[in-house]
């Protein structure tokens, strides 16, 4: 995990959260009376202030397991937790980042923003936070404007200030930058660093991405197969900020696609000097 020298410390009253799943179990009903288990005993830690990606085959549950710990499904058994007190429900305390914006393309970035402050009665007391987490997410020009005026990063960017400025101490990604071009995500995963390190928040991100997972996390979840479960949970231990060419993170990034078998050749490389 990154020291904690390297991140500012959160306000107290907004002490990140601290996740624990354990053993949880979690199907769904197909159309034909056959059930589909997406998760087949799932257990993990995530300490509080780490920021943690989930990567593993398309469909094995990575977004189902994100979306129980947000609280808007509930698992068949075990349990899920934050601070020791069970998930049974969303919650302010566990903000929720989707791969696409969705923001309301009749109210304002702002306005946007805003939405889930005025949702909760709190916007009065609270609005001053809009224009902050505008500021930390580089939108206070464009807080004015609509979202079919913003670039596909800026909604993202819009979106991200939205979960926010909720003050949650866990916020959940779920793939928010799928949709993104090459050179945007790779500036957006800088953003989400950034704003990571500024505020402290825990944060669990879901990826198909090899290589933003290893720039992002302290730690990458690897999931088998559905149903899904933890194949392996690898540590990165790469120092910030991080280069991608570096022949520590092509080990990894090497191991990780050798134990999802891609191409089922991978090897891992080696270096001469």
């Amino acid at each position: 995990m990154v020291a904690a020298a390297e991140r500012k410390a959160a306000p107290a009253n907004e002490r990140p959260g601290r996740i624990r799943v354990e053993n949880v179990m979690k199907s769904f009903p197909q159309n034909d009376g056959s059930t589909v288990v997406a998760l087949g005993g799932v257990d993990l830690e995530v300490e509080a202030g780490e920021f943690v990606s989930l990567i593993g085959p398309s469909g094995c549950g990575k977004s189902t397991l994100l979306r129980l710990i947000a609280g808007l499904n509930p698992a068949d058994s075990g349990r899920l937790l934050l601070d020791g007190r069970e998930i049974r429900g969303p919650d302010s305390e566990r903000g929720l980042v989707f791969q696409n914006p969705l923001l309301f393309p009749w109210l304002s970035i702002r306005d946007n923003v805003a939405f889930g402050l005025r949702s909760r009665g709190i916007y009065k007391e609270r609005q001053e936070d809009v224009d902050e987490f505008l500021k930390l997410a580089g939108l206070e020009k464009f807080a004015l404007s609509y979202p079919h005026q913003l670039s596909g990063g800026m909604a993202q960017r819009a979106s991200l200030a939205r979960a926010l400025v909720n003050r949650p101490r866990v916020l959940l990604l779920d793939e928010p930058l799928g949709a993104l071009d090459a050179f945007t995500r790779m500036n957006m995963q800088d953003e989400i660093v950034r704003v990571w390190r500024e505020r402290g928040t825990t944060m669990i991100m879901v990826t198909h991405d090899v290589d933003e997972a290893l720039y992002l996390a302290d730690r990458v979840v690897v999931m088998s197969p559905g149903p899904a479960r933890i194949e392996t949970v690898i540590g990165s231990g790469l120092a910030r900020p991080r280069a991608r060419s570096h022949p520590d993170f092509l080990h990894l990034r090497a191991r990780i696609l050798r134990i999802l078998h891609f191409g089922g050749q991978v090897k891992e490389p080696s270096y001469q000097i």
